[in-house]
């Protein structure tokens, strides 16, 4: 990638970069960085205004500062971690150290940058966060469009469900649930038509992806 290269197209709005960081310094000279590129980004001085900012139905990525008042960095992942975001974190310190960034990577981060960093080298981190960001983005959007039309199944057809997903034949839901194994075809093929699948392979490759045969359909990953 060179200096000129522009934010990349992910099929609709590029993601936006948040830069948490306390130093007012370094959180505009990123932001100029990445304008100077094309690249969206949002600034915020400290933990409590991102977070009161975040919008997980955005796709971003997020450059956070380890080492901020009342807030670490390291609590902020923990919070994003709890509300089950899945945007791509790089964080920066100017006292990193080996068990520092080895805590980020556990705990999800994609990168640990030690300050100052290298401009060009900073924004083909970034354009890689945001290329992830879009991909995760994506695959959110897929997963809570499937949980919605797994709730807008009959009751009867999510006991069909729960069947298919432990493997059992149309025969033994029929005995399981005291119905005809014609009617568990039936149920069958609403559900596949309902949740949009090309198969009953597909479809449960797919639902088990966000749930599973023993949980309750409105739990939240």
């Amino acid at each position: 990638m060179t200096a000129a290269s522009k934010a990349p197209s992910t099929g609709s709005t590029a993601p936006i970069v948040y830069i948490v960081d306390d130093d007012n310094g370094m959180r505009t000279s990123l932001a100029w960085l990445l304008e100077s590129v094309g690249v969206k980004s949002e600034g915020f001085a400290n933990a409590a205004q991102f977070l009161q900012a975040f919008d997980a139905n955005v796709p971003a990525c997020l450059v956070l500062d380890v080492r901020m008042p009342e807030t670490s960095g390291f609590d902020v992942q923990g919070e994003l971690n709890r509300r089950g975001a899945t945007l791509p974190i790089i964080f920066v310190s100017g006292q990193g150290d080996i068990p520092m960034s080895v805590r980020a990577l556990q705990n999800g981060a994609i990168d640990f940058v030690e300050k100052p960093y290298n401009s060009q080298q900073m924004l083909e981190r970034i354009q890689r966060a945001m290329k992830l960001a879009a991909q995760r983005h994506a695959s959110d959007q897929k997963h809570r469009e499937l949980r919605q039309r797994i709730e807008s199944l009959t009751a009867r057809e999510k006991e069909v469900l729960r069947g298919v997903l432990d493997g059992k034949g149309s025969k033994r839901i029929a005995s399981d649930l005291s119905i005809s194994v014609k009617t568990v075809d039936v149920h069958r093929a609403s559900i596949k038509d309902k949740l949009g699948a090309s198969s009953i392979a597909t479809l449960v490759r797919d639902v088990m992806a966000v749930w599973s045969p023993g949980e309750d359909v409105h739990h939240e990953r």
